[in-house]
């Protein structure tokens, strides 16, 4: 029977979970479990709140699949279930931990590019990175949430929108602030 299933699109396997049948739902839970779990360790960056938060969205997704509108593709409806959730744990708990890695490589002022052969560099950088994770940390959620799916999750804008229930404008704008907040941040850090 799952052989069946894969051949069959993430629409006509959520209108069939929303009849009752389980192990549609289980197919697009497996499918789309590994990306969920990432997208929510990427936001806390704690094992333990992505495994439980992951859960919890395909737990309140069975929950409300019978109201799942195909106007929107599974995926962002499942995607924005994981979001919301997370950011309610966030709010709550005020916990607010680590980053993943910035992807973009960062050159310190002054340093040149054949100095990453010096374990200093080495340092630097790892000083660099901590700085950044926090600066990152120190944003309000809605900058995070929409820094997190474009960097870490590699989003575009349009697919983050339709995550996070907003424009692709207010989008565009969320990051363009967060990119000035950390940059004010980061400075404000290199004065000291």
């Amino acid at each position: 029977m799952c052989e069946e299933k894969d051949n069959v699109t993430d629409r006509d396997l959520a209108a069939e979970a929303a009849t009752g049948d389980i192990e549609s739902f289980m197919t697009l839970a497996r499918k789309y479990q590994q990306r969920i779990h990432g997208m929510i360790f990427g936001m806390t960056r704690n094992l333990q709140d992505a495994d439980d938060l992951t859960q919890e969205t395909f737990l309140a997704a069975f929950r409300s699949i019978r109201g799942f509108r195909s106007q929107s593709a599974f995926y962002t409806w499942i995607y924005r279930i994981a979001v919301n959730l997370t950011l309610n744990h966030l709010k709550k708990t005020k916990r607010e931990k680590d980053r993943a890695e910035f992807r973009e490589t960062m050159v310190v002022p002054g340093e040149r590019r054949d100095s990453a052969l010096c374990p200093e560099t080495g340092a630097t950088r790892k000083v660099l990175h901590h700085l950044l994770e926090e600066a990152v940390n120190s944003l309000a959620l809605p900058y995070k949430a929409a820094f997190t799916l474009v960097v870490n999750q590699e989003m575009s804008h349009a697919e983050a929108a339709r995550i996070l229930g907003c424009s692709e404008n207010t989008v565009s704008w969320r990051m363009h602030k967060a990119r000035k907040m950390l940059q004010a941040r980061l400075k404000s850090i290199g004065e000291m």
